[in-house]
């Protein structure tokens, strides 16, 4: 116990060294740049400090899927440094994600910077209309889900995989739905407090349900064959 909360009382010194750092950055790079400081203890409500107005995040808001897919992966995670998303309103964003770790190698944030590159571009354009250079086009960027609430971040993340496979979830097979929940998984949002009830909700089933899809999905060594009977949709008739 005194262990777990001395690596408690370190872990809230690194996270006050490091907010301040939040506006310097910003102050530094300028308003295309957003710095963003996650403290992954309260996932719900992960933001500590923002500056910048990149992804429209506000302190006391909940983590994105990124952040999800880190929170995930544990202390295994990793920096992911100079990726590329875009935001629900369509804004090209260059991102760096880098983990917090405490003297244990425990990770427990990160720290965040979110460029704006549709405005490096539209200058690069106009830069190069001057010049006669011609403009290329951008590259299928995938888009990243930036909620105030971690609610809507999970029903994000849901719909885009309903989305992706073509299917509402009636729509599915057996197979469809396992990897669905697989995929959901991989992603990070059964780490999230209450989210197998909201997933749940959004898919219509029921709750029971869905955490035995979860189990089977991260069962090992299960078939196509496997003869047990999938649980009914909330609502049907068995």
């Amino acid at each position: 116990m005194e262990a777990d909360q001395a690596l408690d009382r370190e872990r809230d010194a690194i996270v006050g060294a490091l907010t301040p750092l939040v506006d310097g950055i910003v102050a530094t790079f300028g308003p295309v740049c957003e710095a963003v400081l996650h403290d992954y203890r309260r996932p719900e409500r992960s933001v500590v400090a923002v500056a910048g107005s990149v992804t429209g995040r506000t302190a006391g808001g909940a983590m994105s899927e990124i952040g999800m897919r880190v929170l995930a992966r544990g202390d295994q995670a990793e920096d992911e440094l100079n990726y590329r998303t875009r935001t629900a309103d369509g804004t090209l964003v260059k991102s760096s994600t880098m983990v917090l770790r405490d003297s244990s190698g425990a990770v427990f944030g990160a720290l965040c910077l979110n460029l704006d590159t549709d405005a490096l571009s539209r200058a690069h354009t106009l830069l190069g209309a001057l010049a006669g250079l011609g403009a290329e086009p951008a590259a299928n960027v995938p888009v990243t889900t930036f909620g105030h609430d971690i609610d809507s971040v999970v029903d994000a993340i849901v719909d885009a995989h309903q989305l992706h496979a073509h299917h509402h979830w009636a729509g599915l097979d057996r197979a469809a739905r396992l990897e669905l929940f697989r995929s959901l998984d991989e992603h990070g949002v059964f780490a999230v407090r209450r989210a197998i009830e909201q997933v749940a909700v959004r898919l219509g089933i029921s709750r029971a349900s869905a955490y035995t899809y979860l189990s089977r999905s991260r069962a090992r060594g299960r078939t196509d064959t496997d003869t047990d009977t999938d649980p009914a949709p909330k609502g049907a008739r068995p």
